[in-house]
């Protein structure tokens, strides 16, 4: 490793440490904020900042009622940007999403002329409200939204907002009427969130505040600039070598296919493993929750904490796993129990340690 790279893993410019403050800040404002709508669900908040953050996209799993719709419209309430809903149902068509090309009639001269009205994915925050309701051809409609932050309508491009984030929800429970996301498409989001019920106190809470004539407001955070200013920062945050492999090792383990550094508890799980990008957004993950608590690197226990999003919907289970009620993220489980932090190869010099915050 040079001098040059040691020196932008340890030093943050005054400018950077204020903005690194002030984004912890925000942080904890936006969560309070959202603590007077949302009771609970504290972790799926801080991964759905998280994704915002890394400039990724998030699929929200979960049964009807688990206010999934309203913690993403509060949220978009929090970050003063532009907020869509798209309502995936069976008869949406992908121009109902993009939009299409009209024509125009110049009333002082007669002349026509073919003109695009945006459709509801031009906004900074798009809500995808069941976006398993809808068959393929529409939802691959997203696909180069999410990926290019742009669509194209013939031979035109237009370009979509900046910043632009997908935040998808589907009901894992029904089954008539709907057409499960292709493994291609999951792996656009960067995280795929279980949102779980709510514990009884949380429930309570739910209920009494729920059913009061009383309408309770949000204050903006944060404005797209700030966000993009964000995004920048995590980019900048630097990321010791040992987590690097650390994150390498933990993808690479679900890969059957590899001769060496697959568990063997888990060759017999598992059917397909995670691509690369999981290992970015496991690193950009593990930037972005160092920025949010106000630190100055990413740690191994960044990567652990974002293992099971960031994953989940990246590998496939065997027949058998399936059968006996095994799920992925049992199997990451077992991938961060035996994946050790350290291997021989990857040992970071002495000399380097005060580069890093600690574990």
């Amino acid at each position: 490793m040079t001098e040059e790279t040691i020196g932008k893993m340890s030093e943050f410019s005054d400018d950077e440490l204020e903005l690194l403050k002030k984004t912890s800040e925000a942080t904890s404002s936006i969560r309070k904020e959202l603590s007077k709508v949302i009771i609970g669900q504290e972790k799926v908040i801080d991964q759905l900042l998280i994704a915002i953050f890394s400039k990724g996209h998030c699929l929200l799993e979960g049964v009807p009622g688990l206010a999934k719709t309203l913690m993403v419209s509060t949220l978009a309430k929090c970050l003063r940007m532009d907020f869509s809903r798209i309502q995936f149902t069976p008869d949406l068509m992908p121009s109902d999403i993009t939009g299409t090309e009209v024509i125009q009639e110049d009333k002082m001269t007669g002349s026509r002329e073919f003109k695009f009205l945006n459709g509801p994915v031009f906004a900074n925050v798009v809500l995808a409200d069941e976006i398993n309701r809808t068959p393929p051809k529409t939802q691959a409609a997203m696909l180069e939204a999410m990926q290019e932050r742009q669509v194209t309508v013939g031979m035109t491009m237009h370009q979509l907002p900046d910043p632009f984030f997908v935040l998808a929800t589907q009901n894992p429970i029904e089954q008539e009427g709907t057409y499960t996301l292709p493994e291609a498409q999951q792996d656009r989001f960067m995280f795929k969130v279980f949102v779980d019920y709510p514990s009884y106190e949380e429930e309570y809470k739910v209920a009494d505040s729920t059913t009061q004539a009383e309408s309770v407001s949000v204050n903006e955070i944060l404005s797209g600039e700030d966000i993009k200013t964000t995004q920048d920062l995590v980019r900048r945050v630097p990321v010791p070598p040992h987590v690097i492999h650390y994150a390498l090792r933990l993808v690479r383990a679900t890969r059957i296919e590899e001769k060496e550094g697959v568990p063997e508890s888990v060759k017999d799980l598992l059917s397909w493993g995670a691509g690369p990008r999981a290992v970015q957004f496991l690193l950009l993950g593990a930037k972005a929750m160092a920025v949010m608590e106000g630190r100055t690197s990413a740690t191994i226990s960044d990567v652990r904490e974002i293992a099971h999003p960031v994953l989940r919907h990246r590998i496939i289970t065997t027949f058998n796993a399936e059968s006996s009620g095994v799920t992925t993220d049992d199997v990451v489980d077992k991938l961060i129990e035996e994946i050790s932090e350290r291997d021989e190869s990857d040992k970071v010099p002495p000399t380097l340690s005060g580069a890093f915050t600690a574990e």
